[in-house]
Order: structure tokens, then C-alpha cells, then sequence
């Protein structure tokens, strides 16, 4: 464990025993991967949230992001909605992973395959301040490719 490192403690429930914690595959890894704790069939164009297992209790001041796996995407065209997805540090239900297929054909989602990652940031927090006026940019309103190609 690194020195910067934070601690997240989790609560494995019933259906998640035997299955891997999140861990991080490699030493440079930025997400640990996670894994399915039910298995079912996702027809191409639907979408459902998918059980890992365990509930988590994320230190004040952080979020953990639920990212899709890129081979996944690739070779079955499975992704994640609400993608990234924000797991608040005050949340204790069981952490669900929102997959979709995206593909032509369905997809068996087996429990215990890796179905996404999870990312642990820290939260800066904001407020809003209302003014009449905004300052002057080069962009402007412009937006949704008004900077090109």
C-alpha cells in the first residue's frame, strides 16, 4: 500500500462469498477491476444492473468512479450507462454495476468475470456564485464543435 493511499472498507453480503475483492491487475493499473456476482444473459439493447457482491464505505472527501472495461467495449460492445458513475462516500447499499450491450448479439454475463473497474478520486468541492455578467473568452458561448475538427 502506497502512503497516499485510502482505505475502503467493504462489506462482502451473502451472494458475493468466494468471489476476488477489487483489486488492481497490475502495479500501474489506475482501476481495480470488479467482478460480477450473478450471472444472466444481456440481449443486445438492453441494460441492467448487474450485482458485485458488496457494499463498500468510502472515506469523506472521496468517490469511487464505476468505469467500463475497454475489452469489453471492444469485442462485445458491453459499457457502462452513467458511465462514470459516482459511488458517494455516504452509500451503503450494494455497489451495482449499470452494464449495457451495445452489441448485435447477447452477451452471458458468468459470475466472477470482470465487468468494470473502480476508481477512487478525491472530491473537490464548489459552490456557486450568481452574477450578472460572465467574463470574456476567445470561445465564448460557442460550443458542441464550434473549436473544429
Amino acid at each position: 500500500m502506497n502512503s497516499s493511499d485510502i482505505t475502503i472498507r467493504l462489506k462482502r453480503l451473502p451472494h458475493g462469498t468466494g468471489l476476488p475483492v477489487p483489486a488492481y491487475a497490475t502495479e500501474h493499473a489506475a482501476g481495480m477491476d470488479v467482478v460480477a456476482a450473478e450471472e444472466l444473459i444481456l440481449a443486445p439493447g438492453a441494460r441492467h444492473a448487474v450485482a458485485t457482491g458488496f457494499a463498500m464505505a468510502i472515506p469523506a472527501g472521496y468517490e469511487v468512479q464505476v468505469r467500463p472495461r475497454s475489452g469489453l467495449a471492444l469485442k462485445y460492445g458491453i459499457t457502462c450507462l452513467n458511465t462514470p458513475g459516482t459511488i458517494d462516500a455516504d452509500y451503503r447499499g450494494e455497489v451495482k454495476v449499470i452494464l449495457a450491450n451495445l452489441g448485435s448479439e447477447p452477451f452471458a454475463v458468468k459470475r466472477g468475470e470482470r465487468i468494470a473497474q473502480l476508481v477512487p478520486a478525491k472530491v473537490q468541492g464548489a459552490s456557486f456564485a450568481e452574477v450578472a455578467e460572465l467574463d470574456e473568452t476567445v470561445r465564448g458561448a460557442g460550443g458542441f464543435g464550434s473549436t473544429g475538427v
